[in-house]
């Protein structure tokens, strides 16, 4: 597979990812039946028009399981970046759910290079909120980084 191929199917999990984390939160579904259903539902096949581009599965499900298991320890690391008087509860829960899945990559994905990470992340930002908050999780992410990367 060619770099750029690859490299778009990690951005196709990475936003899968953060649909599936959210789906999470709101419905409580069990981790098997929530990746179950993206493998069967969503990860490479259009819905209502929106193209889900064929997304690493194997990188998808790290990403899904990895903040899922190192929830605590994310939230803890991302609390510590932000601004005072801000906390995790009053983020937008999309919002939660981008830097947590750019946090777990940080922490856990000592083979994705940080400027990678942060973009993409940054990338999905975009999909869902305006500049602001992109640049928003751009400066968190950052933070955590050089927390967590030597």
């Amino acid at each position: 597979m060619n770099m750029s191929a690859r490299s778009r199917s990690r951005s196709a999990a990475r936003l899968a990812a953060v649909q599936a984390l959210y789906q999470r939160q709101m419905e409580s579904i069990s981790l098997p039946r929530l990746l179950d259903e993206f493998h069967q539902h969503r990860l490479g096949r259009e819905i209502e028009d929106a193209q889900y581009a064929d997304a690493e599965v194997a990188f998808f499900d790290d990403i899904v399981s990895g903040v899922d298991a190192r929830l605590e320890e994310i939230d803890t690391v991302l609390s510590e970046r932000l601004s005072e008087g801000w906390s995790l509860k009053r983020l937008d829960k999309t919002m939660l759910q981008i830097l947590r899945a750019g946090a777990y990559e940080l922490l856990a994905r000592a083979d994705v290079p940080v400027g990678t990470a942060i973009s993409e992340y940054v990338d999905v930002a975009h999909a869902f909120f305006d500049e602001r908050e992109a640049k928003f999780v751009n400066g968190v992410l950052d933070g955590v980084a050089k927390a967590v990367r030597k």
